[in-house]
This record gives C-alpha cells, sequence and structure tokens, in this order.
C-alpha cells in the first residue's frame, strides 16, 4: 500500500492526514494529527511542526515516517496582524501632574483641593493654608494617623495620599474624616508646594469632578487653555474610584501629535483613503481598487509605520527583500486602544480611536518549494506543494455528511479567511482574504488592556462565569451554576473563564458584562464582516443570494459562538450555514489535508 500524506500549514495549527492507495486504486483515510505551527506560517521553521504532526499520525496506525511516500503540502501566504492608532495624542507632563487608579481600599469620600506637603514636613505647615498630605511607605499606618491627629487642630488639612495600601486603616484613627488615595507606588515623584485637587467616590460609584475637563479646572482655577491640555487626564481618570490631579506650571504640559495617515492601495486603480476616516471607509476604498497588488501607507504616520513594520518582519522571516514583500490585502476593522500618559505617576491611561488591521503578506516566491525541499532533505521523502487552500478546503469539505454540490465553504482561521464556491459543472471560484481568530484576540487584548495574549485567546475560546460564592457562579447568561463541593476560595469575586475540566481565573479586574461586550464584538467585527465579504467575492455575479449553503470549516469554526454568529447573519440571504464535520468523524477540523489526499487522486 502507497501511504500519502496531507500537511495544511496554518497560521495557529498544522494538520495533517494520512491515506493509503492500494494497488488495485482503492483508496482508505488512515489518520490524522494537529500540532501547534512553528514559525510564522509559509517559513522554513514550519518544517519542525510538519514533521511532529506527521509523526504523531504514523504513530497511530503503527507506521514509521520512512513508511511514507508523498507529503502534499497547501500553498501557504502568512497573514500578520498589527494594530494602527487613529488619533495618538502622547500627553508629556514633565512634572508628576496627576494619578489615578482603582485601589481596592480607598477611603472617605468627597473632594479637596489643597498645596501638597510631605507627611515628615508637616512640621513646617503654616495655618490658614489648605494642605493634602503624603505619605510613603515608610511610615506605618499608626504612626500616619498620630501625626496627622497631631496637626489636624492648628492646619487645614484636606485629603491624603498614601503609598501604602493601607487608607481604611489609617482612617480609623483619624479624628476628622477626610479623602484618602493610597497604593500610589510613585510616591516620590509627587512635587511638595504644587496645588493639587483629591477625589474619592462613595461605594458602588466613579468620581466625577476629576474625570471631566471643566471639574477640574473649578477645582485647580484653570483658564481655557489649561483646561483643553488636561482634557487627556481626565479621559484617563473615567471610571475610576479615586484620582488626584496636581497642577503644573505653565508650559509643562506639551503635546505630541503622530499622524494616523493614509493607505494606498495599488489595484486596478491607485487609491488613497486616510485612516482617520475608520474602517467602513477604509474598506470600501480597498473595494473600489479593485485587484490589490499592494497596499502601503504615508511615511511617519502610524499606518505607514505598522504596515512598513510589517513588511520588514515579513522580510526577515522569509529571507527576502523588503522591495520583494508585497501586502495583497487587508481587514481593517475599528476598536478602542488604551494610550498611556507619559509622565503621568501611576501608569494612567486614555481610550483612543484604533483601527486593527490584518494583513496579507506575499513574497515574490512563497517560499513553500524551499519547505518541500527541506522536508525532502531532512526526512527522505518526496515532498510536493499541491494546491490552494481554499480548493482543497472545498475538497475535503465534501466529505461533510448532508453536502451535495453546488457547494461553499468558509474556511477560518488563526490568520486568514478563505472562501470557495464549487458549481455544479466542477468550476471553482476561490479568495484568500486576511483577518482572521488573531485578529479577534489581537482586539479582545488591545481593548481590555489585557498584559497576556494568552489570556486574551483564552477569552476568545470559553465561555465565562463569575464566582459570586463557594458553592455557586453566575454564567455570562445569567444562569446560576450550584456546586456540590466548594470551589477553590482563590477564585471567589473573580471573573472565571469555563474551559474543559478546569476554571481559568482572569486576572484583570474587568467586570464580566465588559468582558462579554468585548469579546462578541470583536467576533462579529472580524468573523460575520469577513465572512460577507469572502462569499460575495465568489458568489456568482457576487449576489450572496445565489449561494444556497455554506459549510463552516478551519480552527475557527470550533468556536462555541462564531457558527451561531453567522448563521445568524447568513440567514437574511437564506443561505444554509453549519459547521462542518470532515470525513463525518474530524468536525471542521482537517478539511485541507483531507483535500490534498482528495486531489492526489484526482490528479492521477
Amino acid at each position: 500500500m502507497k501511504l500519502i500524506a496531507g500537511v495544511d500549514i496554518g497560521n495557529s495549527t498544522t494538520e495533517v492526514c494520512i491515506g493509503g492507495v492500494e494497488d488495485n486504486g482503492k483508496f482508505h483515510f488512515l489518520s490524522s494529527a494537529s500540532r501547534m505551527t512553528t514559525g510564522t506560517k509559509g517559513t522554513i521553521p514550519n518544517v519542525h511542526g510538519i514533521k511532529a504532526a506527521l509523526l504523531e499520525a504514523m504513530d497511530k496506525i503503527h507506521q514509521p515516517l520512512s513508511a511514507l511516500d508523498l507529503v502534499r503540502l497547501n500553498e501557504a501566504a502568512p497573514v500578520i496582524g498589527d494594530t494602527a492608532m487613529e488619533t495618538i495624542t502622547e500627553t508629556i507632563i514633565t512634572e508628576s501632574s496627576m494619578i489615578g487608579h482603582n485601589p481596592s481600599t480607598p477611603a472617605g469620600a468627597g473632594e479637596a483641593v489643597g498645596e501638597l506637603l510631605l507627611l515628615e514636613n508637616i512640621w513646617k505647615g503654616k495655618p490658614g493654608t489648605a494642605y493634602i498630605i503624603a505619605a510613603s511607605n515608610k511610615f506605618s499606618y499608626e504612626e500616619v494617623a498620630a501625626r496627622m491627629n497631631q496637626h489636624i487642630p492648628e492646619l487645614d488639612i484636606r485629603g491624603l495620599i498614601l503609598q501604602a495600601d493601607e487608607a481604611v486603616l489609617v482612617e480609623n484613627r483619624l479624628n476628622r474624616p477626610i479623602p484618602i488615595v493610597d497604593e500610589v507606588r510613585h510616591i516620590s515623584k509627587i512635587p511638595e508646594g504644587k496645588l493639587a485637587a483629591i477625589e474619592v467616590a462613595l461605594p458602588g460609584t466613579t468620581i466625577r469632578m476629576l474625570s471631566n475637563p471643566y471639574g477640574i479646572a473649578t477645582l485647580l482655577g484653570l483658564n481655557a487653555e489649561e483646561t483643553k491640555a488636561v482634557t487627556p487626564i481626565a479621559k484617563s481618570l473615567v471610571g475610576k474610584r479615586s484620582a488626584v490631579v496636581i497642577k503644573t506650571p505653565h508650559g509643562n504640559i506639551r503635546e505630541n501629535v503622530l499622524p494616523a495617515g493614509e493607505i494606498t492601495f495599488h489595484g486596478d486603480q491607485d487609491l488613497c483613503v486616510n485612516i482617520d476616516a475608520g474602517a467602513d471607509d477604509i474598506m470600501k476604498t480597498l473595494t473600489d481598487a479593485g485587484e490589490i497588488r499592494d497596499i502601503d501607507g504615508q511615511q511617519d504616520t502610524n499606518v505607514g509605520n505598522m504596515l512598513n513594520r510589517i513588511k520588514t518582519s515579513m522580510a526577515d522571516v522569509a529571507q527576502s527583500q523588503e522591495n520583494h514583500i508585497r501586502i495583497t490585502d487587508i481587514l481593517a476593522v475599528d476598536t478602542l486602544a488604551p494610550v498611556e500618559i507619559s509622565g503621568s505617576l501611576a501608569g494612567e491611561t486614555c481610550m483612543e480611536k484604533a483601527v486593527g488591521i490584518a494583513a496579507m503578506v506575499k513574497t515574490q516566491h512563497l517560499p513553500m518549494q524551499q519547505i518541500a525541499k527541506r522536508l525532502e532533505s531532512e526526512l527522505h521523502i518526496k515532498a510536493v506543494v499541491a494546491g490552494v487552500e481554499a480548493v482543497m478546503a472545498s475538497l475535503g469539505a465534501m466529505t461533510t455528511p448532508g453536502t451535495k454540490l453546488p457547494l461553499a465553504i468558509l474556511d477560518m482561521g488563526g490568520g486568514s479567511t478563505d472562501a470557495a464556491v464549487l458549481g455544479p459543472d466542477g468550476s471553482v471560484r476561490t479568495t484568500h482574504q486576511a483577518g482572521a481568530g488573531e485578529l479577534v484576540s489581537m482586539l479582545i487584548q488591545t481593548e481590555l488592556g489585557l498584559h497576556s495574549r494568552v489570556t486574551a485567546e483564552q477569552i476568545k475560546k470559553y465561555p465565562m462565569g463569575k464566582v459570586e460564592s463557594l458553592f455557586h457562579m453566575r454564567l455570562e447568561n445569567g444562569a446560576m451554576q450550584f456546586f456540590e463541593d466548594s470551589i477553590d476560595p482563590r477564585y471567589y469575586g473573580h471573573v472565571v473563564l469555563l474551559a474543559p475540566g478546569e476554571m481559568l481565573k482572569v486576572e484583570e479586574d474587568i467586570p464580566m458584562e465588559r468582558i462579554l461586550e468585548v469579546r462578541r464584538d470583536a467576533k462579529k467585527k472580524v468573523f460575520v464582516r469577513n465572512a460577507i465579504r469572502a462569499l460575495r467575492t465568489v458568489a456568482p455575479e457576487h449576489d450572496l443570494r445565489k449561494i444556497p449553503n455554506v459549510v463552516l470549516v478551519g480552527g475557527s469554526a470550533e468556536d462555541f459562538e462564531i457558527p451561531e454568529m453567522l448563521m445568524e447573519a447568513l440567514s437574511e440571504y437564506r443561505i444554509v450555514c453549519g459547521r462542518g464535520n470532515i470525513r463525518g468523524c474530524e468536525g471542521p477540523r482537517n478539511a485541507v489535508a483531507t483535500g490534498l489526499l482528495l486531489s492526489y487522486l484526482s490528479d492521477r
């Protein structure tokens, strides 16, 4: 029996399928396997992942790797995602200007204005002047309270800033209630003698005066120009429970604005669009430009720097000259991104409008032939580049029970969304478009301000719940789930992701409702928009109503909510849509690898 392997190199996973051809021509599917893709899709490092997946699949049929007669590879175009900010205003505060965060234990309530005075210098205070005291953690909470109580009768002390997490402990020992902000790490940067405004909100509410530029102007006595300059500060404090804003001398605040820039599409006609116009205008201009040869951005702008960075990084991994790298498709989606305000004392950020972009990058010669040669030299097995992803996925999707021609497929992976329509006469129309699972993860990470991409991936993949007691949690759909055994106390009060067999705690303090909104919005922006764009490209006469049914394949088709979103979106076009089940046993996975084996039979 001749053993053939189909290998699908994806952005996230590398899938293989092993088939056997008997001497009489009969064909059998024997096994399959999946491993993480090593390196950027379509580059030489992919070989390590291919070998690991082949080894696993051959082990399942108790055959050595050397028993393979042929390896068939898909054509793989890498897709790289990045973000471009529409309006990045970097506010640089040269003399410590603001603190605004969500300490777990602020104390007191209300706002106060006063001159900043360090606790160690409290004896220098003068009666009749309003003060806000700043205390570093070299003082214990008993010492802070004792010194404050000693001077409260003679000094007009309006508020307190603490470095340690001890606001409640200090408040309980003070003779007079005042607003207290704690957990300020860089308290040594606070400029003594400057005017400051402090605000602590009541439990369950957020600050009102210091998150409003006119509120800051009222408390600190700012003029119109100064009020305009503190607008980014006010924006960064929206939703906070406590804040301090320090008035800096005139000229200490300046803004550096890097233009968002224009994207130029080189296609049937060359068209430009400013990224400030937003994702809808960018995608409309892309469509109007016709078949795209290359895409670039205006020099020394946000989008220009981003697209140049993508081309440079691709040139490095493909070992190709940069002028041989072309961006042939992009998907742009509107989002919000946290932009850090330089010079702030607690790492404050404000949310700025941004555009998330996934770009499809191609070299003059796709390095798949190099991958095939490397496999041949290392495994001593013949390897060939055998087919376009969308066509191979279509052939694989045909093995789903209940399908017939004409048939449309959507192959949704990590980096790209492929679509194809197989006509009754055997004709195939295909498209290969940028944007899929990795762009969704990037949007989730950006908009939620997550430190880890792994957390964003997990939020994308798993439903959520909030542990509200040691014996029950509230699920994201509002239902309650009760447990006979107590939940690990580490999860109490936290949002958790319900992965198979375990709970994953979301370390960031973000409301479950906010995470749910961002996750679903990101998936709709990327998958629903890209699916309709791809299907319209391949549909007869570009009319979606002429596509009777769609089979969803690829890793993202396994998602717990994306297929339902697509079914809802496509129902208005009377399209039957659902997850594929490749070979009746693989689910939506392994379509391309299976198609590579079926195309081998066709070639014969």
